[in-house]
């Protein structure tokens, strides 16, 4: 499964770079490394930057019927009901994963079909679900993503919380690449607008650190072989991290 995902990667990265309408914003050069003989070596800095392009469907409208907000089931299998317009969902013939929701700030999971079960154990949950492009990266225009929050078993929902938070599209836990293709770092502020309310998204890969001021995909080029922590976090532009639970997320990557 993963090796299918660092294909498709590579085919986001080659589209990404062909399409005209698309174009490198916020562009940062960096060592990679502070060892010398690196530096004698010349070889390549670590390049990061956002793709810029046109929103695709930017009316398609994302409805959540169920769970209800703060809605308490028993621990088993939960339902989940979405409505879906403006956008084509469950074409025929199209067998890709459309349809994607994260459950306290972890791993994306796809699925095909407007109406499903997962099973749950105990817990307070926070479900952010969202559409995805041809190129599976998140369509971010209001309407595109919905959350909820919902208990399962005997457990207290989370505190009211105005703050904004982070849902990460892309990479997934453990999801590997290889040298000569670009990490692409997909991810979505819910709750808040980055320009108005003031934030900014911090991508720490390594010793390296990146910030921008808009929601747009990241892509990182020319980082060297190794096992890396990525972490993305929102910030207010003064530097403070925002208290929420889901301010910032966590992945493992490797790079061969």
């Amino acid at each position: 499964m993963m090796k299918n995902l660092s294909l498709g990667v590579v085919l986001l990265g080659l589209c990404l770079a062909c399409g005209e309408e698309r174009k490198r914003i916020n562009e940062v050069e960096m060592d990679s490394s502070q060892d010398s003989t690196a530096f004698a070596e010349e070889k390549p800095k670590v390049q990061f930057y956002q793709i810029e392009q046109e929103a695709a469907y930017p009316d398609a409208i994302l409805e959540l019927y169920s769970p209800l907000g703060n809605q308490v089931f028993n621990p088993g299998e939960i339902p989940f009901e979405f409505n879906i317009k403006n956008y084509p969902f469950g074409e025929v013939g199209d067998t890709s994963f459309r349809l994607y929701t994260i459950l306290n700030g972890g791993d994306p999971v796809g699925f095909r079909t407007p109406i499903f079960q997962q099973d749950l154990q105990e817990g307070s949950y926070r479900v952010l679900a969202y559409l995805v492009d041809e190129n599976g990266i998140s369509l971010k225009n209001f309407g595109n993503y919905v959350d909820r929050d919902f208990q399962v078993g005997d457990s207290r929902p989370f505190p009211y919380s105005a703050e904004p938070y982070l849902g990460l599209n892309l990479p997934r836990s453990n999801q590997e690449f290889e040298s000569s293709e670009p990490i692409v770092v997909d991810f979505l502020v819910v709750g808040g607008d980055m320009k108005l309310d003031g934030l900014l998204v911090q991508v720490e890969l390594g010793a390296l650190s990146y910030e921008v001021d808009h929601m747009a995909p990241i892509q990182i080029e020319n980082m060297e072989p190794g096992d890396y922590l990525l972490q993305v976090k929102l910030l207010r532009q003064d530097g403070r991290e925002l208290e929420g639970p889901f301010s910032s997320v966590t992945k493992r990557i490797l790079v061969r």
